[in-house]
Parts: structure tokens; sequence; C-alpha cells
């Protein structure tokens, strides 16, 4: 039921996350009306939000252990309006880190490539179980993989 990722939320994102060989982690969403702030435009929250999770959710590639990370700021530059009913990329990646916290940046890419959306942010590193007691099997977290992934991802 995440709003990002969860396939069964019927308000979310359903965002697929994909890992780049040069350490970037891109998320892959297309926006619906139900995510609209003006008409025909995604909410500026809603975009904050994909960019938090996406630059938050970096800090897991490579990492020898599970690690979450759990946001302690966020600034976001909104510099072109993102439109509906089309596919848009969010690319994520860590800038600073050491074993409690980091700092990544993000951004949301147009179609055609043009930046949209710029985020910094700052994180704490926590284990799942001290951010939630929940049941992972019980709630469906993981990996779901879809047919058509791509072998790689281009930004």
């Amino acid at each position: 039921m995440c709003f990002v990722c969860g396939l069964k939320n019927v308000a979310g994102l359903k965002a697929s996350f994909y890992e780049t060989d040069d350490g970037a982690l891109v998320a892959a969403f297309t926006p619906e009306a139900v995510h609209q702030s003006y008409p025909g435009r995604l909410h500026g929250g809603i975009a904050a939000t994909i960019l938090d999770e996406t630059i938050g959710r970096a800090v897991m590639i490579g990492s020898k252990k599970e690690v979450w990370g759990v946001t302690l700021e966020l600034t976001v530059e909104y510099k072109q309006p993102l439109p509906l009913a089309v596919e848009l990329r969010v690319v994520g990646r860590i800038t600073e880190q050491n074993s409690r916290f980091f700092s990544g940046t993000g951004e949301i890419l147009l179609p055609d490539g043009t930046v949209a959306v710029l985020a910094r942010g700052r994180y704490m590193k926590v284990s799942l179980e001290k951010i939630a007691d929940f049941d992972p099997a019980e709630f469906e977290w993981g990996v779901v993989p879809k047919g058509d992934d791509p072998e790689e991802f281009e930004v």
C-alpha cells in the first residue's frame, strides 16, 4: 500500500525502481489525474514525494545490509511543470555518507530529458525493524519483477 511503489494502492504512483551501472537509482512512473494540482499538471507535493523516496532508497545500492533512509531534510526546486499521463523518470544519487547519515540529490526528468524538478536531501540510516513493527510478508513487501523490466535503464 505504499503511496510511491505499492501495486495495490489505487491512488498510488506504482513506481518501479532500477539501479544503474553508475550507482544511481532510477524510478519510472506515470502520473494520473488523481495526482494533479492544476489541470493536467502533477502536484508539487507528489513530485517532492517521489524525489524523497528515490533519494532515500539510493543508499541501498551496494549496501551489504538492508538500510533505509529516514528523511531529516528535503529541499526541492521546481523548474518546469510536470505533465500527467506520460512516463517520467526520477534519478537519485548519494553524494555523501557516513555510518549514521547520508545526503543525496535527485531530479525528475521530462520525456525529452529536460530536468523539471531538482532536490537535495539529508537522511538518517535506520534498519527497517526500527522504522515500523510489521511482518514484511504479511504486507507483501518485497521486489516484484515485471516481465518488461529493462536489462539496462538509461538516464
